[in-house]
């Protein structure tokens, strides 16, 4: 495995190639990794960006960049390292950092690395995103120069405030052939089908009303089949980019905004389980496989405490991805999974079994592979863990103006966690019909699961989604119990129950 290191003093070059080798012998497979050495200005210019060198012009970068400034020079927060999912993967290592802090973040970047190359949900990414990005730039700044700066950024911001409404499932999915189209229609000739039999006792198999809910089967499947879209639509970004009115220059910007939601969309789905990954491995290396000197171990810990550190309310993904990694290889090398083991309801024994089966590290190197955070937590976070790792529920509570705990049970939490990560903790919202009431009027339909649309929000994104449509939308939703209809008719919002 090959490394490129184009900015790294003699010193670290030597380091990082010999965490790299340490990190090959335990099985980390990492894409080839240019490291940059910048300055916290750059890295937070560089942070402001996503992560890349370079974006399309607007104004948000900058507003990014004055908050990560801000709270730099306050000292609410510093950027050690940031890594991009690319191929060679690229690596900024902020130059004031401590060597035993650069040694720790490069260790850590070999884990990010490898998760990037061989986790299942990054595997339709663009292995070339640096360069798309540039050509993201390019292409936004051509469409300024030939419609005019305020109209584009305009346009942009619109398509950010829906940016999430994508279908994180897509780029696994088998899209339709024009067979499937053609069939359709030969379905619609078709004859009613019937239970076979002689032609003097066909009335006696096949009566009247036989052939009457025959017929209102056919008649309901061909109604599905001509609805628009024939099935509820999750990407609506992609089907806004495909049937709007809307001329060429802002399809393509919407088409740009689509591709990087896209892109990111990954990371939000194994943020835990990524970092929890490069985190057990920079431990490893720092403590087992290439360990530090006894003069550095001070300063490590102090840094290690401060990346798994915790508060109440609140979800540390680093302490819980890593965590979870050793509760798993831990099970995995004493034996602690199959029926036999479910089934054990004593819980002393439970907790001193072990039958030195050894194969925790081969489970995790499974779980890097397969998993998200969700299924991460499904399958694995489990009551024995919950009560290891103190886990509770919190609420906040107005009067002490804390936060308090409000439950202990383990089912709550395990599903109030999943609710959280499910679509990135934001509502699932599809498009139904692109002709409600027959007169071209776009209505979407919330996917309610205990989780309320915030109204200000749902008011603004009608707005926006108006602008793209250009004729009436609607959405469908529960709220306290009551089904309504949200619409927007390009000038007023009007609520109505349904």
């Amino acid at each position: 495995m090959s490394n490129f290191n184009t900015d790294l003093t003699p010193e670290l070059a030597d380091i990082a190639a010999n965490l790299l080798e340490e990190s090959n012998k335990v099985g980390l497979d990492c894409f080839p990794t240019v490291f940059e050495m910048v300055d916290y200005k750059q890295m937070n210019e560089i942070a402001a960006y996503g992560g890349f060198p370079t974006r399309y012009p607007h104004w948000r970068w900058g507003m990014d960049y004055e908050r990560l400034s801000k709270s730099y020079e306050y000292g609410l927060s510093l950027i050690y390292e940031m890594v991009i999912n690319n191929n060679p993967c690229y690596a900024y290592l902020l130059r004031a950092n401590s060597m035993v802090h650069q040694k720790t973040v490069i260790a850590h970047v070999y884990g990010h690395c490898d998760f990037f190359k061989n986790n299942f949900w990054f595997s339709k990414t663009n292995r070339k995103m640096l360069n798309q990005m540039a050509n993201h730039a390019t292409h936004i700044r051509d469409i300024i120069n030939e419609v005019g700066h305020t109209e584009v950024e305009d346009f942009i911001d619109v398509c950010l405030s829906i940016d999430n409404l994508i279908d994180i499932s897509s780029p696994f999915k088998t899209q339709p052939s024009i067979t499937d189209v053609d069939d359709s229609e030969s379905y619609k000739r078709a004859p009613l089908p019937k239970i076979h039999s002689k032609k003097y006792m066909d009335s006696y198999i096949n009566p009247d009303d036989f052939m009457r809910f025959q017929q209102k089967k056919k008649d309901e499947k061909i109604a599905q089949t001509q609805n628009f879209p024939p099935e509820p639509e999750r990407d609506v970004l992609k089907f806004l980019m495909e049937n709007s009115p809307i001329p060429g220059w802002q399809r393509r910007v919407l088409q740009i905004i689509r591709d990087e939601a896209y892109y990111f969309a990954p990371q939000g789905q194994t943020k835990i389980l990524n970092e929890g990954w490069a985190t057990y491995w920079h431990s490893k290396m720092m403590t087992e496989i290439a360990p530090l000197h006894a003069s550095e171990i001070v300063d490590y810990c102090e840094a290690y405490s401060g990346i798994v550190a915790s508060s109440n309310g609140s979800l540390n993904p680093y302490k819980m991805g890593l965590e979870l990694l050793r509760h798993v290889e831990k099970r995995w090398n004493r034996g602690q999974f199959g029926l036999e083991y479910i089934d054990c309801d004593d819980p002393v024994k439970r907790a001193n079994w072990n039958t030195e089966a050894g194969l925790g590290r081969e489970k995790i190197f499974e779980v890097r592979k397969f998993h998200n955070d969700i299924t991460f937590l499904d399958e694995f976070l489990d009551e024995d863990f919950c009560h290891q790792s103190k886990m509770f529920l919190y609420d906040f509570d107005k009067r002490t103006n804390k936060y308090v705990i409000s439950s202990r049970n383990f089912k709550e939490i395990k599903a109030k966690l999943l609710q959280q990560l499910t679509n990135f903790g934001q509502p699932i919202i599809k498009i139904v019909d692109a002709n409600f009431k027959n007169r071209n009027e776009l209505l979407l339909q919330h996917s309610h699961d205990g989780m309320d649309l915030e109204n200000e929000t749902t008011m603004e994104t009608l707005k926006n989604i108006h602008k793209i449509w250009q004729r009436p939308v609607h959405i469908e939703t529960t709220f306290e119990e009551e089904n309504r209809r949200v619409s927007f008719d390009g000038s007023s919002h009007q609520v109505e129950k349904i």
